[in-house]
């Protein structure tokens, strides 16, 4: 009844030694890398972890389901390199492995994100639940490229102890992944059907910051709230953008 962690990296030489200390007590650790060209595989290999390497980017789901594929364990932990496990967290899940009458086959986590430099109360991203532990056999991650989901067969529980997240490091890294998740955005809606102008690409950034900075109450966190609020908007306007520009070219 081990547990295995897997976790999906790509250049994450920041930041993966934290998350691989902070599950050091796992009987497993998986890691599934897409090409890293910094140190992420030494510190891989000097953490004693089972590394693969593939040659393609599939999705962060189906690398995610690679990444089960490869664990031998029960009990599944998945995590990015930018999360780690705090003690309290690692109590409770051991708890749930030591209950055999328990049928429950997933957990839904609550994550404590910082954005450049802060932890984040409001505008959305507290709690951020996020289904993470499972039994092995039970939930397989969505196909989707971007925002995958764990499905599961069976019924979801609710942990208490919170998993860290650093999500955005400084403006430079928000940039970046504005540009790579607005990417991968647009092109899933193209995928599906869905088609833009300027006045839809607008509507959506203007609607995200008013939910972001207004109604889920992100102004309680200060500018960190305000930048937060203005770079979901960029994210929805850029996206909806790069779809309608897209969708000229398919029709030129």
């Amino acid at each position: 009844m081990g547990i295995s962690i897997i976790i999906i990296t790509k250049n994450e030489e920041a930041v993966i030694g934290r998350c691989l200390e902070s599950v050091a007590w796992a009987d497993e650790i998986v890691v599934v890398d897409s090409g890293s060209t910094d140190h992420t595989h030494e510190i891989c290999h000097a953490a004693d972890v089972k590394l693969h390497i593939t040659d393609d980017w599939p999705g962060y789901g189906p690398q995610r389901n690679r990444a089960i594929d490869l664990a031998s364990n029960d009990w599944m932990l998945a995590l990015d390199a930018d999360e780690w496990v705090t003690l309290e967290l690692r109590t409770e899940i051991e708890q749930i492995m030591r209950d055999p009458s328990d049928n429950t086959v997933a957990w839904r986590i609550p994550r404590l994100s910082s954005y450049c430099g802060r932890y984040m109360r409001h505008g959305g991203w507290w709690p951020d639940y996020v289904i993470r532990l499972f039994r092995h056999g039970h939930a397989r991650f969505c196909g989707s490229i971007v925002h995958e989901r764990l499905i599961s067969n069976g019924p979801i529980g609710k942990l208490h102890a919170h998993l860290m997240h650093e999500a955005f490091l400084d403006p430079e890294e928000v940039l970046r992944k504005i540009n790579s998740y607005s990417t991968w955005g647009a092109q899933t809606l193209s995928e599906n059907g869905k088609r833009a102008n300027l006045s839809k690409a607008v509507g959506h950034g203007l609607w995200t910051f008013i939910k972001t900075y207004f109604f889920r109450l992100g102004f309680l966190d200060g500018r960190e709230g305000f930048m937060l609020a203005v770079s979901n908007a960029e994210g929805a306007y850029y996206k909806y953008v790069k779809l309608m520009l897209s969708s000229a070219k398919s029709f030129s």
